[in-house]
């Protein structure tokens, strides 16, 4: 079984920056393509980043490109999402995710394992 743990949890000032990671435990996620989800108080999760396990494919919401980017150093390691100019509309508990078989990066549904969540407050 695949534990994701999510770290970089923080409160910064709008325009600041921030760099989250995930982890894995258990089984190699070396070929899981990982994504990089948020949720704000009274909406729905929402995507945010993603990137195919090779590391060559990225795909990012239109409110956060050219702000994030998420990376991962070789299959192995853990998933950073820098955030950069952070806005307080990014305010949310930010959630990692792996999947073996993820057709949409975008879509929730396609990955399989779920971190517990990390908080990040942005204040104006």
């Amino acid at each position: 079984q695949v534990q994701l743990v999510e770290s970089g949890e923080g409160l910064v000032q709008a325009g600041g920056s921030l760099r989250l990671s995930c982890a894995a435990s258990g089984r190699s996620f070396s070929r899981y393509d990982m994504g990089w989800f948020r949720q704000a108080p009274g909406k729905e999760r929402e995507f945010v980043a993603g990137i195919r396990w090779g590391g060559g494919s990225t795909d990012y919401a239109d409110s956060v490109k050219g702000r994030f980017t998420i990376s991962r150093d070789n299959a192995k390691s853990p998933v950073y999402l820098q955030m950069n100019s952070l806005k307080p509309e990014d305010t949310a508990v930010y959630y990692c995710a792996g999947g073996l078989r993820v057709v949409t990066t975008t879509r929730a549904s396609d990955y399989d394992y779920w971190g517990q969540g990390t908080q990040v407050t942005v204040s104006s």
